[in-house]
């Protein structure tokens, strides 16, 4: 079975041929999660890149005594551990199914072997991970000079550029999120997310149900999150 549409998707390989995806595609090797499931574990020894077929993934930070931190929610498409593609070196996050979840995996060892077949390639690849590493960057920026109102807002559009799902009242976000998670995301307490979230919703920005976010004008929110 072919996953070079899916691959696709994958921004690291998003820019290679649909040759070179064919040739990639048989060396995925599928796994399955349950709700819950621990993928990996921070300090784990990386070996493999992970693409979500189907289902939900959440990367997150623990500590031993019990605390997390959400990092992102990941969904169909999306892929995560390419660092362990380039070295050796622990895991640094935890990834955790949120739902029951279906995921393709890349050993390191064959996506050498295809690199050792398709040298070309490798400066697309090289230019991909370092768009990660600008998103890395970003998101310190953020977390260091930002205020909670465009922290807050900027995560908001982020998710709703990435899962967003258009519809007759504004952008609705795929994924059903608690409060403590967005919290987590914006890097932000639980109280200071729920008194802006209020805030927007207040402003006509958004809507908030049991989880469900819509953004009802991305543009006005956009103009918050400077």
């Amino acid at each position: 079975m072919s996953h070079s549409d899916l691959l696709a998707q994958v921004p690291l390989f998003s820019t290679l041929g649909s040759d070179d995806l064919e040739r990639l595609s048989p060396r995925l090797q599928s796994r399955r999660y349950n709700r819950g499931g621990l993928i990996f574990h921070q300090g784990d020894v990386g070996t493999d890149l992970y693409i979500i077929r189907e289902g939900e993934v959440t990367i997150r930070l623990s500590t031993p005594e019990g605390k997390e931190v959400t990092l992102a929610l990941l969904r169909q498409g999306d892929a995560f551990g390419e660092l362990a593609l380039l070295d050796d070196a622990p895991r640094s996050t935890d990834a955790v199914a949120r739902e029951e979840t279906h995921l393709l995996c890349l050993p390191r060892r064959e996506l050498h072997l295809f690199l050792q077949e398709r040298p070309q390639v490798v400066p697309v690849l090289l230019a991909e991970l370092s768009r990660l590493v600008r998103r890395v960057t970003r998101t310190v920026h953020d977390a260091s000079f930002l205020d909670a109102r465009a922290r807050l807002a900027r995560v908001l559009l982020d998710l709703a550029q990435h899962q967003g799902q258009p519809g007759t009242e504004g952008v609705a976000i795929a994924s059903r999120l608690t409060q403590t998670e967005l919290a987590n995301l914006a890097g932000l307490t639980r109280e200071s997310t729920n008194r802006w979230l209020r805030f927007y919703a207040r402003e006509g920005l958004l809507s908030y149900e049991e989880g469900r976010i819509t953004l009802l004008e991305p543009d006005n929110l956009r103009m918050n999150a400077e």
